[in-house]
Formats: structure tokens, sequence, C-alpha cells
């Protein structure tokens, strides 16, 4: 194990919320550009100039603030030095520009996401929607904020219990599946709204919407910093199992799950 003595995450949450939201005001200068530097990945996934920049900055900052905690950034790497987490205790999971394919479109619904990782559990994280003008962050312990760019004053965010009819599901605007179609189906009458990015966690957690339901794999960095959030907001966040999504595996990737404001509510109940 990584001998770090535990952080003090009261006393991140401020210092990383800047990080993000100083990354976000360097994205948004380059969405509001004509110049956005795209290439593709060997996946074929797209990356911007945003991306590289975002993640020069909140790696450089996180390094600074915490020397010895590892950083995973999606743009370094993380497939990679997945595997050396065995004897990590603590990480920083990053995501600089979560909504890639979003951003390039014109779209305002990417993120920015940093979440720190003890053991296998999201246990801070902060979410910033810079075209959006609000960031979202919350730490174990700490409940969730939300912070608008015309406001210094974090607002308190919590979930909405019980659902009420209609139940408001969000799904992702670029995957689709009829596991998926099945699945809100099942939940009867619905109001469906499609969010691209990190930000559905989020809306979750300031009680917006009810649950977001995933059938197929993600990657870690998509998922730890709003876990974080929506959790400390009190949602959920679990496999189609029903077990909680853990990070720090061998596998940067996490499998199908359910992300929900009540997790008293029967969510495996409506699976196919």
């Amino acid at each position: 194990m990584n001998s770090t003595p535990a952080p003090d995450l009261a006393g991140l949450i401020e210092p990383v919320t800047g990080l993000a939201c100083e990354a976000g005001r360097r994205i948004l200068k380059l969405f509001r550009s004509d110049v956005l530097g795209v290439d593709y990945k060997l996946d074929r996934t797209p990356v911007t100039e945003a991306d590289h920049a975002a993640h020069d900055h909140i790696v450089a900052g996180l390094e600074r603030l915490t020397p010895g905690i590892p950083v995973l950034s999606e743009e370094s790497g993380a497939e990679q030095h997945a595997r050396e987490r065995s004897g990590w205790d603590w990480h920083w999971l990053v995501d600089p520009l979560d909504g890639t394919r979003e951003f390039i479109r014109g779209g305002e619904e990417f993120t920015v996401n940093i979440a720190l990782i003890r053991s296998e559990a999201p246990v801070l994280g902060v979410v910033d929607a810079p075209a959006k003008g609000i960031v979202f962050f919350g730490h174990e312990g700490g409940g969730a904020h939300s912070c608008t760019a015309d406001s210094d004053t974090p607002a308190p965010i919590s979930v909405r219990r019980p659902p009420a009819d209609p139940l408001r599901v969000l799904a992702s605007r670029s995957h689709a599946g009829s596991a998926l179609e099945l699945y809100i189906g099942a939940l009867g009458l619905t109001h469906r709204r499609a969010i691209s990015s990190s930000l559905k966690f989020c809306l979750i957690a300031r009680g917006e919407a009810d649950v977001y339901p995933r059938m197929w794999p993600i990657s870690e960095w998509d998922t730890a910093a709003g876990q974080a959030v929506l959790e400390c907001a009190g949602g959920a966040v679990f496999d189609l199992q029903g077990r909680r999504l853990r990070y720090g595996k061998d596998s940067i990737r996490v499998p199908p799950f359910i992300a929900c404001g009540d997790p008293a509510h029967d969510w495996l109940d409506y699976l196919p």
C-alpha cells in the first residue's frame, strides 16, 4: 500500500474545486474559439486541445496539493497504469473533459471531473459544468453542494424522496439499446431526458431527476466524481447485482449500473 497519511477531505474540497473551475474556464475559452484542435486516440475516441489543457492544469495542481497521492487521468494513460493500483490506498481519478463529443459539436453539457478514491470508494468528488456556469462538489461526511458562477456561496443539495409520478429518468445522449429501453419501459410513466456527461449524476443529486440507468460498461473516470457527489447528496450508484460501484481494480472499466436518488426504492426489480 502507498502509506500516505489520510488527507483532510474538508480541507481539500475548496482547492480541488478551484482546480476544476479553473480547468473549466480554460476549456470554456477554447469552446468559444474556432480552434478546437481535434485529434483521435488509438481507440478512435476524440481528444481536443481543451482535454490536454485541462489535464495539464489539474494534474499539476493535484501533485502540488497532495504530492504523495498518485493521479490517474484519462489523458495520461490511465488504462495502462490501472494495474498498479493494487498497492495504492489513495489515488486521484480525473476526467479533464467528460463529453468531448458534446464539446466538439457545440453542446454545453460537458464537465470537468476530479475524484479522490480511498481504496475502492470515491470519497470526494468535484464536477464542474463550465458552460452551464455551475459546479457540484461533495466529500464524505460533508454533504454535497453546488455553486453557480454568479455566487460565491455554496448551496447544499440533496436527492428527492420518494420518487414521484412520473419518474424522471436520465439517459445518455450517445448510447441506447434494447436493454435500456426495456428497463425504462418497465418503470411505467416517466419523463425522460437525454443528457451528456457526468452531469446526469449531479441532476439526480440536486433532486431534478430520479434515476440514470446505464446498461453498458464505461470507464471509471466517467463515474467516480459524479458518484461521490450523488452519494454525498443521499443517493446511490450500484451495479445490476445491487453492489456499490467500486474502484481501484485491475481494469479501469466499470460494469453497467443504476444511479438513483432513493436507494430504498426497488430499482433492480425493473431489470429485464
